[in-house]
């Protein structure tokens, strides 16, 4: 293919500002080749100009991203308060971070981020009080911070720390062993795994990985044949050994779970439905059997913890809020199961078994709440927590010691050492920051959804805002994957709430505050749902006078993206801003690339079905942009060149195609991050320049007198 040499215009005709939305200078895009690529899906034919772009390395398509950079970042730079954003952002974010303490064979393991390092330092103490040590600085990885230190797994004899990295924030993972008593590293080094962990077992572990891929294609080609492999210590990975494979399921994940005490293995089968399958191995036997101990994947199952004799079991299987199972080693099929915490009307989130019982969280009203309850599922005591949060706890079980992390969203996240005999909790560190939480509220409420289905949304502003109509106001959602939106500490909402702007977390259908049946309310022939909830809560706050047409901004990443696109599409006229972060944008071909297959039981594919097709073709980002001049609000995309979860080609052609259409004259423009991915692992520096040109474009054009 020839390289489109049409950006020397363009280059030299980026425009400056003049007046936000209003802008009535015309932006000369980069001009993109328009291929003829026609799909057919049921004798419809559909035109799909820009499916060059998913080839996303070749030479046209890097001029492409370079000109839409330089485009973007010209805009972005005319931006007078962009600087000045930069730098009160980075005033935010250097403070001390230290994550909650686990205590392992006897030592403190805990990450701290001295406050303006690219990725957090995992250190280790003998005891609480004493000078801790750094025992591994991913910072020293690589020259700009892209290495980011994933998962950390230690052997169960307490001589070895296995972990994950990724590099330039992909998917794929690489693992290393840490030997704790030299503290030097092993020559062990696994290549290729992917939505793994490390179990270990003997002198090894198992892991997750797929074939290597093919030169060039690592980051876009389908990902099929997950496997699961047995490394021993000292050996070379093409010595692994194959544990488990399912060539007749190739598109689904495989992973495991091995009890502390090594006795027995868990095998999930996922991806194909909302939950998994479950095998079971007894780890003694000599046999190389698994056993089908619950076969509906409609259903999660898994398992908590191995107590005596008892497995325990964290499930949805008739229970749409979750409940805890339990059966006999001796009899572990799902037909032998019985109820230990029965499901009740607030959804179970999450259950860690410490100190001789179960700590057991609900979401309720899509905040946390924490339970004490003994093994046999009677509830002793709730846990005080400070006020609407998200909580997480540490702890073994067999040590009194627990501690647990507590954020709201005005609270940055602060430890606390919790003590099971008294009930109280003690505050172990809490953060300090320029940032006064007493100058601002957090209010939750909630509306009506086109449907009449009741809907929360938390309200985060300064306690002196007026409901006159005149406050900025930024939506934020996600509603998908059965994931829940509780409360969250993050230094990026601050300037633009200090600056009169109303941050608003919608709980949308598709989500997981509720339960499963919250959550199929979202998915597939039912996803307009969470298009509704969205705009109905925008015509919510313009209700209630806390903001008008003009003064609203939409954001959203990944699943949330689409979220975005789709609402952009379909209510043009509720918007002013509009930010898109890494969306699924073409929900005709998603699941053709990287693991997209895997979303298919929330959206359906335009494959199984005519009716799935044309429902996805209604609300599909790319396919449902007007082109008769109706006016859309600025929007600012933002993908990265190596996000192998949802490919930078969704963004591209999402870009191209805003770009070719006639929906005014407010900027369409991407950014595109160099040597990131999806998100996770993102260095603090690239972090902090992202959320600058995002915020700085969103008070830009949202009129706001930045100080």
């Amino acid at each position: 293919m020839k390289t489109n040499k049409l950006f020397i215009a363009m280059i030299a005709t980026t425009l400056g500002l003049s007046c936000c939305t209003n802008n009535k200078q015309t932006i000369a895009y980069p001009e993109a080749r328009k291929a003829t690529t026609i799909d057919t899906y049921f004798g419809t034919e559909i035109h799909d100009p820009y499916s060059w772009m998913e080839n996303d390395t070749t030479a046209e398509v890097a001029t492409w991203v370079k000109a839409e950079n330089e485009i973007t970042f010209n805009h972005l730079s005319q931006i007078p308060f962009r600087q000045k954003l930069n730098q009160r952002l980075t005033e935010l974010i250097n403070y001390e971070k230290i994550g909650t303490p686990s205590k392992k064979h006897g030592k403190y393991y805990f990450f701290k981020n001295d406050g303006l390092q690219n990725q957090s330092v995992l250190y280790t103490k003998e005891t609480l009080d004493a000078t801790p040590e750094v025992l591994l600085d991913p910072n020293t990885l690589s020259n700009d911070g892209t290495v980011a230190l994933d998962k950390i797994s230690f052997s169960n004899d307490g001589r070895y720390l296995g972990y994950t990295i990724s590099r330039k924030g992909s998917d794929w993972k690489e693992i290393f062993v840490i030997d704790l008593e030299t503290r030097q590293h092993l020559n062990d080094h696994i290549l290729w795994a992917k939505f793994t962990g490390i179990q270990w077992h003997g002198n090894g572990f198992y892991y997750s990985a797929y074939d290597a891929p093919v030169e060039g294609k690592e980051f876009s080609n389908v990902n099929e044949n997950h496997k699961i492999y047995y490394h021993r210590l000292g050996t070379p990975q093409n010595e692994d050994l194959l544990i488990y494979q399912n060539p007749e399921y190739p598109r689904r994940f495989y992973s495991c779970s091995v009890s502390d005490d090594e006795e027995i293995m868990f095998i999930y089968e996922s991806g194909a439905h909302n939950g998994n399958r479950l095998f079971f191995k007894n780890l003694k036997s000599t046999k190389n059997d698994f056993t089908l101990i619950a076969n509906n994947d409609e259903y999660e199952q898994y398992f908590i913890e191995k107590i005596g004799d008892y497995l325990y079991f964290f499930t949805n299987d008739n229970a749409p809020k979750y409940k805890i199972m339990r059966t006999h080693i001796n009899n572990p099929s799902r037909e032998y199961w019985e109820d230990v915490i029965p499901e009740n009307e607030n959804t179970l989130n999450g259950c860690e078994a410490i100190a001789g019982h179960f700590i057991v969280t609900y979401t309720e009203d899509a905040s946390d709440h924490a339970y004490v309850y003994d093994y046999n599922g009677n509830r002793i005591q709730e846990v005080k927590l400070p006020t609407l949060g998200s909580v997480g706890f540490t702890g073994s079980k067999d040590d009194d010691e627990i501690f647990y992390s507590f954020s709201s969203y005005i609270t940055p996240t602060s430890i606390y050492r919790y003590d099971i005999k008294t009930n109280e909790s003690t505050l172990y560190l809490a953060p300090e920051l320029k940032f006064n939480p007493e100058d601002y509220a957090v209010d939750q409420q909630f509306f009506a959804s086109k449907d009449g289905t009741k809907i929360p949304v938390f309200l985060i502003h300064r306690k002196d805002i007026v409901k006159d109509g005149n406050n900025p106001v930024l939506l934020y959602g996600y509603g998908g994957f059965n994931i829940s939106l509780t409360p969250s500490f993050s230094t990026s909402r601050i300037p633009f709430i200090e600056n009169g702007g109303i941050y608003a977390v919608v709980n949308l259908r598709g989500g997981g505050e509720y339960g499963e049946d919250w959550h199929l309310a979202g998915t597939k022939m039912q996803k307009q749902n969470v298009f509704d909830d969205f705009i109905a809560a925008a015509e919510y706050m313009i209700e209630q006078n806390y903001t008008s047409i003009g003064k609203i901004a939409i954001m959203g990443g990944s699943n949330g993206g689409l979220l975005v696109g789709a609402v952009v599409n379909q209510r043009p006229d509720l918007y002013t801003v509009a930010i898109p972060q890494v969306g699924v944008m073409d929900m005709l071909k998603y699941h053709k690339f990287t693991i997209g297959w895997n979303w298919a039981p929330d959206y359906g594919t335009s494959e199984e079905s005519e009716e799935m097709f044309r429902y996805l073709l209604n609300y599909s980002p790319i396919h449902n942009i007007k082109n008769d001049g109706t006016p859309y609000p600025a929007i600012l995309i933002t993908t990265a060149d190596h996000d192998d979860r949802v490919v930078p080609a969704h963004s591209f052609k999402y870009a191209a195609t805003l770009q070719a259409s006639n929906t005014g004259n407010a900027p369409k423009l991407i950014r595109i991050e160099t040597n990131a991915g999806h998100g996770a692992g993102k260095p603090i520096s690239k972090q902090i320049e992202e959320t600058a040109d995002m915020f700085a474009f969103i008070m830009y054009h949202l009129n706001i007198n930045y100080k």
